[in-house]
């Protein structure tokens, strides 16, 4: 029986978040119940420890297993049914609101999960920079609590040095997406929240990157970007635990994904336009205008990635961000 757990994150049965003295009370019957959890989650008790399907929460032993004693007893793998897209994104955003942030850059996935959460949002960048002046008008138009966090050449640089030390993989992509979500994170933890919602995962599930309106295999390009995601999490939540939060991702709850990988690559990519379904979606929580606006990445819009090119260059990397970060 256990205990004492230690959770980090939260678990779902059927759509219903656990409470601490539900969980004491199913493990003291056993682990299998685990191995249909959904949520995203750590934890440990006793001799054991599970994570949830994905790994979003980093933990003491691998995604979607459950360890008794350092042997794996059972594999986590929720099966809900197959919802409508809206359905599944509309439960895997209110299972995640109950506290939070949002991080908000005005673009589609951002305003879709704002919209339905009713949480606070923030958003990064440089004074001047496209991402705050498009993320106000976008709250302003569907009446959202904004907060502008605008950061100088100086605090990047200093951010910079902070996280190419936690995360994996140093590339310019990389440390650019993580300087920029240092800020989101160190504004949560200064204003009381340990959980940012992001909708991280939208493109690699929808087909947002600009690749996928010029490749002759499609299907293999949407499988190698889903794959991607687990680094992509350890660095983003690398980051956050630096201010004690957690990433949450309504976009890759097992509903979403699943209700996503069924519908033909065809359907989401189409006529020069990405991410159909999920626009569709969100033109029923906001204008027409903002659901189709194509944004550029955070680290491009907020005006971080222009910033570290001219850190490199002030440093002596006139031609090599990758140098500056190595030398970092």
């Amino acid at each position: 029986m256990a205990t004492q757990i230690t959770l980090k994150g939260w678990i779902e049965i059927d759509g219903r978040v656990c409470t601490p003295k539900e969980i004491i009370h199913n493990l003291s019957e056993g682990t299998a119940w685990l191995t249909s959890c959904g949520g995203e989650f750590a934890i440990s008790w006793d001799e054991g420890s599970a994570r949830d399907q994905m790994g979003i929460v980093p933990g003491p032993c691998d995604a979607g297993v459950v360890m008794e004693k350092g042997k794996v007893t059972g594999h986590v793998k929720p099966n809900p049914p197959l919802m409508p897209l809206a359905e599944a994104i509309e439960t895997a955003v209110q299972l995640r609101n109950a506290e939070g942030v949002v991080a908000f850059s005005g673009g589609v996935d951002s305003a879709l999960i704002a919209a339905i959460a009713g949480l606070s949002c923030v958003v990064v960048g440089i004074a001047g920079s496209h991402d705050i002046a498009h993320a106000i008008r976008v709250a302003r138009e569907i009446s959202l609590d904004l907060t502008c966090v605008t950061v100088s050449p100086d605090d990047v640089e200093d951010a910079l040095k902070t996280v190419v030390e936690v995360i994996p993989g140093v590339t310019p992509v990389d440390a650019s997406i993580a300087t920029t979500l240092y800020f989101v994170a160190q504004w949560a933890e200064e204003n009381g929240y340990s959980r940012i919602l992001t909708g991280h995962g939208a493109d690699e599930l929808f087909g947002g990157y600009a690749r996928y309106l010029d490749t002759d295999d499609i299907e293999r390009l949407f499988r190698d970007d889903f794959e991607s995601l687990a680094r992509q999490n350890a660095r983003d939540q690398a980051v956050a635990g630096l201010f004690h939060c957690l990433i949450s991702y309504p976009f890759l709850d097992v509903r979403v994904v699943r209700a996503a990988e069924a519908i033909p690559a065809h359907i989401k990519v189409s006529g020069g336009n990405r991410k159909i379904p999920l626009r569709n979606v969100a033109c029923t929580y906001m204008p027409q205008e903002i659901a189709w606006y194509e944004k550029k990445a955070m680290q491009y819009g907020s005006g971080i990635w222009k910033t570290i090119q001219q850190a490199a260059r002030k440093n002596g990397y006139k031609n090599s961000v990758q140098g500056y970060m190595n030398q970092l």
